[in-house]
């Protein structure tokens, strides 16, 4: 049977357990004291070496401390599990080879982190150990050895409340009552208010597969609106620091890149609740940048700077500018002279160049083949010559003086300035890939003179981090998570995959809310762009948060904006989600400030999401009605700061709102080239209610609703 106990009903299992959760915060806390108040330095001296280890010491025991802060409006654990008396199970990484025993073995409490009591005994298991993922994926038709799951309901300050069992060990004596699942189904549809949180209490078995999957292959999750691909991708994350943390730590570290700021100051609390501190979280552009951001380029030209093919532009201007010398190179040494004549100066450049070599490495090389070839003439001459002759000719004058003009020093910003302000110099790198018009269409505004005049734009970056790789490979990391990732342009997915090329990659998006320019229409040729054509996809299809009713009426845009993508299936209905109201002319605002005030009259967050443009008239007035909304974009913590949020259809995407009023939706359409796309992202934001606003007449595929 399953039991669900309120807070009101204080039986002696409701005080238990909260005393064990006094117990373990209180074992928290000794943890990290101990941590805090470890001596770390190895020696006093002034030694470099000494010093260097020093400061490495203390950075790994602040980060140590950090991760083991308690965080007092988060639950410490949030289920539990109860095997046969004796059991012995796994409470560490998944490679780890020593099996521990709790001191009550048969009752395993599952928590965000691990906690010990001063003798090292297990009090809380970490939900990413082996023996965590019974509590994920153990049902009644696989009991996983266990006999029965709780799971635990807290108020709003952390205050354990309910709990609820299951019992999963005897199929045979009925079905679990209508009770089953209640905590875990008003967790997962608890309003929400400010950032995001983690979802560990309620992963669902197909996300607990993909969070616990291996680090190789590259894992791409196609997820529909509201199947938390996000949450999937973060909890995946904390799941490899914790069982290849030192391989992720030497190969570079961890990268999460977002689409914007904003969302990423949407999921910032979620690794830290999870006890994982010391993960970068950034955008392509902060990733890539190399000069400052000022224009938005036009759509058309955006597509362009974002194919594939600029790749090959760029390098074929990159790789134009070593040119053999015109007159023999005379070297002197000692009272001799000796000539290398221009035939055998260009036979060196090609040799070098078709070697592959990375182009910052050309005049170093250069020098080196130059003075080996004045070296054979020297000894095939019969002239005397010492040991040092060879490290003395490298350093020649000479010789590096025609090494760097044979092969000049490049760098990226000014190559690529260079490439899209010369037409002649553009012809002659895009010939045969680019068409007169296309080149015409990506050339800078403006003369600039240099790069600091250049007005730059988001697609620019990528042509430079291209140039960039060319002439030297850039630092890599040990895995990156891509979210929104089906708005990479081919040129964006080769800048990501050149830094993890020997790392791993977790890429999450959504076909249906491709909305850039150069967006690609499928994940293979996406994935093949990022460099890894082989990896696994995994489809997200069931959504947890976003009402039936609001998934539905935004499928219907599926067929236009991305056939043959399957539409995602709702699991929540939730009566009177979705609401249509027609208000022309005055009226129009009027509506708008009603639908605000009907949403703030209940719980959670509101977001007011409309086409960029039109948000700072809608703003004003929902101020001047004293609704006080946020400008997300504006306000850095517009997300914590306050509960009606007016959101640019631009920045909506990845985001999530108790209730959305979505403003004029045909105004989102006519916006930008994908603009139905952007539609379908404002329309899957919530997750209780959403209002449709409009005064023109809807897009043809959502007219005909019937509430």
């Amino acid at each position: 049977m399953s039991e669900t106990v309120p807070s009101f009903e204080l039986d002696p299992e409701i005080r238990a357990e909260r005393a064990f959760l006094s117990e373990a915060r209180a074992a928290l806390r000794r943890m990290h004291e101990d941590v805090v108040t470890t001596e770390t330095v190895q020696d006093s001296s002034e030694d470099a070496d000494y010093t260097f280890t020093n400061r490495l010491l203390v950075m790994d025991r602040q980060r140590r401390a950090d991760a083991l802060v308690d965080l007092p409006d988060v639950p410490l654990f949030f289920g539990r599990l109860d095997y046969p008396p004796g059991t012995v199970y796994e409470s560490g990484p998944a490679d780890s080879s020593s099996p521990v025993r709790a001191p009550d073995a048969d009752r395993v409490y599952i928590g965000r982190r691990h906690v010990h009591d001063a003798d090292g005994d297990a009090l809380v298991i970490d939900w990413r150990a082996p023996v965590s993922a019974a509590f994920y994926r153990a049902g009644r038709d696989d009991p996983q050895g266990v006999l029965l799951r709780r799971r635990y309901g807290f108020s709003d300050s952390a205050e354990l409340t309910a709990y609820e069992d299951e019992p999963l060990s005897a199929p045979g004596e009925g079905e679990a009552s209508d009770a089953a699942g209640a905590l875990l189904t008003a967790e997962i549809e608890r309003p929400r208010s400010g950032p995001m949180r983690d979802i560990v209490a309620t992963i669902q078995p197909e996300q607990d597969e993909l969070v616990r999957a291996p680090m190789r292959p590259a894992l791409c999750v196609q997820g529909a609106p509201g199947t938390g691909k996000t949450a999937v991708g973060l909890h995946r994350v904390a799941f490899l620091l914790y069982t290849e943390r030192d391989r992720l730590r030497q190969d570079g570290g961890v990268a999460i890149v977002g689409p914007n700021r904003s969302f990423l100051s949407y999921i910032r609390n979620v690794l830290p609740a999870l006890g994982e501190v010391g993960v970068r979280q950034t955008t392509v552009e902060e990733l890539i940048g190399r000069v400052p951001v000022s224009r938005v380029e036009e759509p058309h030209a955006a597509r362009i700077k974002g194919d594939a093919r600029m790749a090959e532009v760029v390098f074929r201007d990159l790789w134009a500018q070593p040119r053999p010398l015109e007159e023999a190179l005379v070297v002197s040494k000692g009272a001799r002279r000796w000539r290398l004549y221009p035939d055998e100066l260009a036979e060196v450049l090609t040799e070098l160049r078709e070697r592959g070599i990375g182009y910052g490495a050309g005049p170093t090389l250069l020098a080196q083949r130059l003075a080996h070839l004045v070296m054979q003439r020297i000894e095939f001459s019969g002239e005397p010559y010492e040991a040092r002759t060879l490290s003395e000719l490298r350093r020649n004058r000479a010789i590096g003086a025609a090494a760097r003009k044979m092969w000049p020093k490049a760098d990226p910003v000014r190559l690529v300035l260079g490439l899209l302000t010369d037409r002649d110099r553009l012809a002659r790198a895009a010939g045969g890939i680019l068409t007169d018009e296309e080149q015409e269409a990506i050339l800078l505004p403006g003369r600039p003179r240099g790069p600091k005049s250049a007005r730059w734009s988001v697609e620019d970056l990528a042509l430079i981090d291209e140039a960039a790789a060319l002439i030297e490979r850039p630092s890599t990391l040990g895995h990156i998570v891509v979210d929104e990732a089906q708005d990479l342009s081919p040129m964006q997915c080769r800048a990501l995959g050149r830094r993890c090329a020997r790392g791993s990659l977790t890429v999450l998006g959504d076909i249906a809310q491709g909305t850039s320019p150069a967006a690609v229409d499928d994940w293979s040729t996406l994935l093949a762009h990022l460099g890894q054509p082989d990896a696994r996809l995994a489809v997200l299809d069931r959504g947890f948060r976003v009402p039936a009713q609001i998934i539905d009426y935004a499928a219907r845009l599926l067929p236009k904006i991305a056939p043959g993508l399957g539409a995602p299936t709702g699991v929540r209905q939730a009566p009177g989600a979705l609401r249509v109201t027609e208000a022309a002319g005055s009226d129009y605002f009027d509506a708008l400030v009603s639908a605000c005030r009907e949403a703030l009259g209940g719980d959670g967050s509101v977001g007011l999401v409309a086409a960029d443009s039109d948000v700072p008239a809608i703003r004003e007035r929902l101020s001047a009605e004293g609704l006080e909304p946020a400008l997300l974009g504006a306000d850095e913590d517009a997300l914590e700061s306050a509960r009606l949020v007016c959101v640019p259809a631009t920045l909506a995407k990845g985001l999530e709102f108790d209730s959305v009023v979505v403003a004029e939706p045909a105004r989102i359409v006519t916006a930008e080239p994908r603009g139905l796309n952007r539609l379908y992202v404002a329309l899957t934001r919530a997750v209780s209610g959403l209002h449709i606003v409009h005064a023109e007449p809807l897009p043809a595929s959502l007219r005909g609703l019937r509430p």
